[in-house]
């Protein structure tokens, strides 16, 4: 159910009130697909965008559509302090497992901003990898306007990288789905076998393949 309430700058606000000036939000989108990267995105915005007429439109990206996600993308990547992206593939998901996976994209991100945060605020996860103060917050995306713009940049990201893949290995409807396990995917999944980009540890990936 989308969610009634727009993400706030409640957290990032209290934050500043205790000396921390540059706040990234963290999320990642892609964890629980079968094919494609995961990818995480980072975002520092000004303290006062809450007062902003774009803001309100902000949500968790899985509640937006496409166009909003996108104009929301330019917004964000014109207006925020510091955007950072972390891209982890599918054949690094198979060696390190996903949870890892999703740490080091996150990792990735925080460390691509141009500007060094003194705080990060993330949605579930921790990141003990990055000495930097930090809060995992459940359900992050809908609460915190730096996390759900930090959902958006990864899911327009990710969304994009797989339209791209959709080209390269065509069958599997890899632009619609993008790589989560629906009817047709699992089908075609099961016609055309592995692409190079299916994450070979992951069922009911790997029940057609023969892992080293």
């Amino acid at each position: 159910m989308p969610s009634l309430r727009p993400p706030t700058l409640t957290r990032e606000l209290e934050l500043n009130c205790h000396g921390y000036k540059l706040i990234a939000g963290v999320d990642e989108v892609g964890r629980g697909a079968i094919a494609g990267p995961v990818v995480a995105g980072a975002v520092i915005l000004h303290q006062s965008v809450g007062s902003t007429d774009w803001s309100d439109l902000v949500r968790d990206s899985k509640e937006l559509s496409p166009s909003q996600r996108s104009f929301l993308f330019n917004v964000i990547i014109r207006e925020a302090v510091a955007v950072g992206v972390g891209i982890v593939d599918s054949e690094t998901i198979d060696v390190i497992g996903i949870v890892a996976a999703t740490r080091l994209a996150m990792c990735q991100a925080v460390r691509q901003l141009a500007c060094p945060p003194d705080f990060l605020l993330i949605d579930c996860i921790s990141l003990p990898e990055l000495p930097i103060g930090q809060q995992p917050i459940v359900k992050g995306d809908k609460l915190s306007l730096s996390i759900a713009c930090a959902s958006i940049v990864a899911k327009v990201t990710r969304d994009r990288i797989m339209v791209d893949f959709d080209r390269r290995y065509p069958g599997y409807g890899l632009a619609g789905h993008k790589g989560y396990g629906t009817g047709y995917h699992l089908a075609q999944l099961r016609r055309l076998g592995p692409s190079p980009i299916h994450r070979r540890s992951f069922a009911p990936v790997r029940e057609l393949v023969v892992l080293p």
